[in-house]
């Protein structure tokens, strides 16, 4: 009886949807959950180490670099990542105590258009056909220096090998759901134009400038206005330090979604998308990799950023297939990518990269980038 009665006691300092929960399935749910939780704490334990690990070996290769010494495979972690194998988290029984914070949209391609509008009296040329930005990317691309094999496969594999140059990720279907602003042929984030037209607005009016050397009339006219908002923007973007996490906040505000409509510019767009790519070329001349890049190489630094990008393509073939993919991420980062995690050595990571852009190159899109150059 003085058991009945204490369960009925506990029971009702519970939330009321619990009351359809026998106090057996409470007592379960609560034994399931102190399991998951001590399994849970000990591989978070394990799995802190070896992140540390991970951080501690890239300090120490940063440090042997600039001094000049030779990096070998010792001086990465050569042990995959711990694997949480324990229990699941059990489903509670009880209601939220706050209701889910329901997600904010990303911002897709009609807003950047409203806010560059709204905000800089900015309308991007638009092209004639797909086809004449191709040509215009290829012009861009080849004056700076990017291959056709380059341009075309990293094409292939941020754009599917049949994007438009307007395709943001997560939309190339009908029904598809903005997954981040990542957008046109290299799939460039709102922040990453942000960074790009403070590092190099100088290099983005040059090539606005030969252009209205070039033009008369209305046309120039329209060239010397679009020249005066460029220029706007590009003081816009330097109003906070160079930094990716500074630039990365500007690039949620009004003004920073309205710059990245920029990318959909005939004039300016095409220098944007060669520039990223070309940061990444430049770094590892820099870093005394003279070495020409292959396509897959170019993209490790794309979509790694060019410090962990470099230290993938600096290595040995031999010390690629023995380093974990996970030397080259943050835990968060790699956690959430499936990618790194089945090509689990650069290796592998290379490989499945070269393998995604054979199976794009043949699709319409990328044959009509390549006929471009």
């Amino acid at each position: 009886m003085m058991a009945c009665i204490a369960c009925l006691a506990a029971a009702s300092a519970l939330p009321s949807a619990a009351f359809a929960q026998t106090p057996q399935q409470i007592a379960d749910y609560q034994r399931k959950l102190a399991d998951y939780t001590a399994a849970r704490e000990q591989f978070d334990e394990e799995a802190s180490a070896y992140w540390s690990a991970i951080s501690e070996k890239r300090k120490t290769r940063n440090a042997r670099r600039r001094s000049g010494e030779v990096i070998v495979a010792d001086d990465y972690v050569l042990v995959q990542p711990p694997v949480y194998g324990g229990p699941p988290k059990p489903v509670s029984p009880f209601p939220p105590e706050k209701p889910p914070v329901p997600r904010k949209a990303l911002p897709v391609v009609a807003d950047f258009l409203a806010n560059a509008r709204e905000h800089f009296q900015f309308v991007p040329r638009k092209p004639a056909s797909e086809l004449d930005y191709k040509r215009a990317y290829a012009r861009v691309a080849s004056s700076f220096g990017l291959t056709r094999d380059q341009a075309v496969r990293i094409y292939s594999f941020e754009s599917g090998g049949n994007g438009k140059y307007d395709v943001q990720a997560g939309l190339e279907g009908p029904r598809g759901r903005a997954i981040s602003t990542a957008l046109g042929y290299n799939q460039l984030l709102t922040t990453n134009t942000i960074d790009l037209l403070a590092e190099h607005g100088g290099v983005i009016l040059g090539a606005l400038r030969d252009k209205i050397r070039q033009a008369s009339g209305p046309q120039k006219a329209e060239l010397e206005r679009k020249a005066a908002i460029v220029q706007q923007m590009v003081t816009f973007c330097k109003t906070v330090p160079n930094q990716w996490s500074a630039h990365e906040k500007l690039g949620t505000t009004p003004r920073g979604i309205a710059v990245h409509a920029l990318n959909l510019d005939m004039d300016v767009g095409p220098v944007l998308q060669t520039l990223k790519l070309m940061d990444s070329v430049n770094f590892a001349k820099r870093k005394g990799y003279m070495a020409p890049l292959t396509a897959a190489e170019l993209e490790m630094m794309n979509l790694t950023g060019d410090g962990n990008g470099f230290d993938m393509v600096s290595m040995p073939q031999t010390t690629r297939t023995v380093v974990p993919t996970s030397n080259f991420f943050q835990r968060g980062g790699y956690e959430r990518n499936p990618v790194a995690i089945r090509n689990n050595t650069v290796a592998k990571l290379l490989a499945a990269t070269n393998a995604r852009m054979d199976s794009q190159i043949g699709l319409q899109g990328a044959k009509d980038l390549a006929a471009a150059f």
